[in-house]
């Protein structure tokens, strides 16, 4: 399965300004052998229900990923479908017998770092992105109606970013029955990886984003730095991060 790098992380989440509760849950998590595996779920649906909705997805992914055994990448790639699926289900089930908890859902991004490998899911508009040798890549596309039209040529940049519509989203884990999470394998060199929701890219800019990566601080301090940006430049939302660096690239 090639190299393992011996690392450092951390994870937090923030209730903003504006909002009433915090839907947002994030994680990481490393195992035995090395592996490395970065959760974000941004609860939708208001308080209580988006708030369900994200634990829910987050705890599953957690648990799942403590039970599992070290696999071929292929069949990581299969896990994390299969566990996504089942996050889907216990959340559309819950929401159709449950009042409550009707409307719910939740945005979920998770990278599981494998040897010299990455398996990227999303579903929704949380983001995860890589950041090595001064450069910020992002490795998942929003999956909103505004992004959508933006691809297909409808809108230009510009309408893309002031739309009213850039919060609709077009995926969601336990809005519908069935569930195509977006799931890519990507190469892996030892850079770090930032996933977070909405609150954070919406606040802080790419360019401020990778000038706080860029710093010697901890990755406890980057992620509070981060928070603490979002929230100076009107925290909207909930934010949410999840953050990995590698210490050894020996």
């Amino acid at each position: 399965m090639g190299r393992h790098y011996k690392g450092l992380f951390a994870c937090a989440t923030d209730i903003g300004k504006i909002r009433i509760s915090n839907e947002d849950r994030a994680n990481v998590l490393t195992n035995f052998v090395g592996d490395v595996f970065l959760i974000i779920c941004d609860g939708m649906g208001g308080q209580n229900k988006g708030d369900y909705a994200s634990k829910v997805a987050c705890d599953l992914l957690s648990e799942s990923f403590k039970r599992k055994r070290t696999t071929p990448l292929i069949l990581t790639r299969l896990w994390l479908r299969r566990v996504l699926k089942e996050a889907n289900s216990l959340i559309f089930e819950e929401a159709s017998k449950n009042k409550a908890y009707e409307g719910m859902g939740t945005t979920c991004v998770a990278v599981y770092i494998q040897g010299e490998k990455m398996i990227v899911a999303n579903i929704g508009d949380s983001r995860a992105y890589k950041y090595g040798y001064g450069r910020l890549e992002r490795l998942t596309e929003d999956q909103t109606y505004v992004d959508y039209l933006y691809r297909t040529g409808k809108i230009d940049a510009q309408e893309k970013e002031t739309s009213p519509e850039r919060h609709i989203l077009m995926n969601a884990l336990g809005v519908y029955p069935s569930l195509a999470p977006d799931i890519s394998i990507h190469p892996y060199h030892g850079e770090a990886i930032l996933c977070c929701s909405d609150g954070l890219y919406n606040n802080v800019s790419e360019a401020e984003i990778r000038a706080v990566l860029s710093t010697d601080e901890r990755p406890d301090m980057k992620v509070s730095s981060l928070i603490a940006e979002a929230n100076g430049n009107g925290g909207s939302d909930n934010i949410g991060i999840s953050y990995w660096e590698v210490i050894d690239h020996d």
